[in-house]
């Protein structure tokens, strides 16, 4: 068990430490600040006391003080300690609760800062054991100490406790001594902006935008809807060129705010290569108002795992992550704490790769074997059967009169879409072992390609389903403590998926699989495709 939550009695007091008491300070002058312009425009307003400006500003600021008032209790209230066997938290206002992280099951400590905390020098520290729970975190300590805290916890040893001034010059030290050594692998480009830019979700960030200033004025007594509808009537251009305008403003409000969005999050973007008393670490930091900083131990690195998304593959973009133990592989931030890279041109994403391996196998840009065109038999099975059972079943409907008599035509116009989907999930299938990796790439929506080492393969899982056996197919699942868990590589040929596991681990093999002759022997090296 790495990680524990239950209710314990307060007897023993000894090395219990405070949080730092400047959080309530910085929340309470933020809530102070963020409150002001709306006080300001209800007294220059002179607005009447019944007003919805000034109810609204009221309930605003009672939501506003919910905050600074949580943190003085959680002031009051957390304790936390480090000992040579785990790190310790007790929190809890009405139920009182004992936490802790056994030492030898940590394998992260991160830091992060909101802009207000970086005013006051403080961070909230993240120390990760892997597991499924979420981060035990500290909110918040300052920045000598959660540096401090990073080295400790780290390097599995509890130094002697110093004075304040003495932690600060420490931590500079070692800040300073980890800069010099530090490798630079990769920086922000201003131009992988616009692989992040060209979204969807440029509409609903639009739409919550939009949805802001509008109450905000509402508050005010301004009207958005009746002065944008009045201006379109001065206008007069007409319906059409209204909703066409309309939708292009709405669309570029919403790129306005993903790039925000971009610079903000990764505001000074640097991927190192830090050394450390246990040997080297991969480190990521990055952002403008909320800076984050995650180290990861080369010693724990076990593959690179890439991301295409279909609709955005066609401008090369890739996410790039980390296969490594100890990592989250989903995050309640915005980024899990294994991805290293913005989202950014693929050919950029496997030279940082190549850096990250540090190895000249390459495995990301080797061919990769095709899987048999029974695969593609398979998917174009799905890709007829599925427009043509909906467009019987809505054809039967329009026959009774349940929906529009022309409804079925819907679904078969969609059969070259479906049937060009078909072809390239089966296109994105591919495997292969290279040097000391295994390779397996397939997605239709994204396409995944995993390169793990094959000394972190801990068991395979292969399956058949009734029509996989009756076209010579196999699903094959690796499994490993590090990334996802488990990934896959669906719809092998039976042959091939011997081979490939044979190749990939022999020593879990050999008491499986029974030696007999092939009247056309396979060669795993044959037939690779890029």
């Amino acid at each position: 068990m790495s990680a524990g939550t239950a209710v314990r009695p307060e007897t023993d007091s000894a090395g219990w430490l405070r949080l730092d008491v400047r959080v309530v300070w910085m929340d309470t002058i933020a809530f102070l600040l963020s409150m002001l312009p709306s006080y300001l425009t209800v007294f220059l307003l002179d607005l009447q006391p019944g007003s919805a400006a000034v109810w609204g500003s009221a309930v605003s600021s009672a939501l506003g003080a919910v905050r600074p008032l949580g943190d003085l209790l959680r002031w009051l209230k957390t304790r936390y300690r480090v000992t040579d066997e785990r790190v310790e938290q007790r929190v809890g206002v009405l139920v009182r609760k004992y936490r802790y992280v056994p030492r030898d099951r940590i394998r992260s400590v991160d830091a992060t800062a909101r802009f207000w905390h970086r005013l006051a020098g403080l961070r909230v520290v993240h120390i990760g054991s892997g597991d499924a729970q979420a981060p035990f975190r500290l909110n918040a300590v300052s920045k000598a100490t959660a540096e401090r805290l990073r080295q400790e916890l780290l390097r599995g040893r509890t130094p002697p406790t110093a004075p304040p001034a003495e932690q600060t010059a420490a931590a500079a030290a070692a800040e300073h001594d980890e800069a010099a050594g530090e490798t630079e692998l990769a920086t922000l480009r201003w131009s992988w902006m616009a692989y992040n830019l060209v979204s969807i979700w440029a509409f609903f960030v639009a739409g919550f935008l939009i949805a802001g200033v509008y109450w905000s004025l509402f508050l005010v007594g301004i009207d958005l809807r009746r002065t944008v509808g009045s201006l379109v009537d001065r206008v007069g251009i007409g319906p059409g060129w209204t909703i066409t305008l309309g939708t292009v403003a709405v669309f570029l409000i919403g790129l306005i705010g993903l790039a925000v969005g971009f610079v903000t999050e990764n505001y000074g973007f640097r991927l190192v290569r830090t050394p450390t008393e246990q040997g080297t670490a991969l480190v990521t930091r990055h952002g403008l108002f909320q800076t984050r900083e995650v180290h990861r131990d080369d010693a724990r690195l076990r593959g690179i795992h890439l991301s295409e998304p279909l609709f955005w593959r066609w401008i090369g973009l890739a996410e790039t992550e980390v296969i490594s133990t100890g990592l989250g592989s989903w995050s309640l931030s915005s980024e899990p704490a294994s991805r290293i890279l913005p989202r950014g041109p693929v050919t950029e994403a496997r030279r940082v790769a190549r850096l990250v391996l540090d190895d000249d196998v390459h495995p990301l840009e080797v061919p990769l074997r095709p899987h048999p065109r029974a695969a593609l038999y398979r998917r174009l099975w799905w890709a007829l059967c599925v427009p043509l059972a909906a467009a019987g079943l809505l054809a039967w409907l329009g026959a009774t009169g349940a929906v529009a008599a022309w409804a079925w035509l819907v679904p078969v116009t969609g059969l070259p879409v479906t049937v060009v989907l078909a072809v390239v999930a089966h296109r994105a299938l591919g495997h292969t072992v290279v040097g000391r990796y295994v390779v397996l790439r397939c997605g239709l929506l994204s396409r995944s390609t995993a390169a793990l080492q094959t000394k972190a393969v801990i068991g395979w899982t292969v399956r058949q389903s009734f029509v996989q056996r009756w076209l010579g197919l196999m699903t094959v699942r690796v499994s490993t403590a590090a990334g996802y868990r488990t990934y896959q590589a669906p719809d092998i040929g039976a042959e091939d998926a011997v081979a490939f596991l044979r190749q990939a681990s022999p020593e879990l093999l050999s008491s499986f699989v029974e030696e007999r002759e092939s009247p056309h022997p396979l060669s795993y090296t044959d037939g690779l495709s890029e």
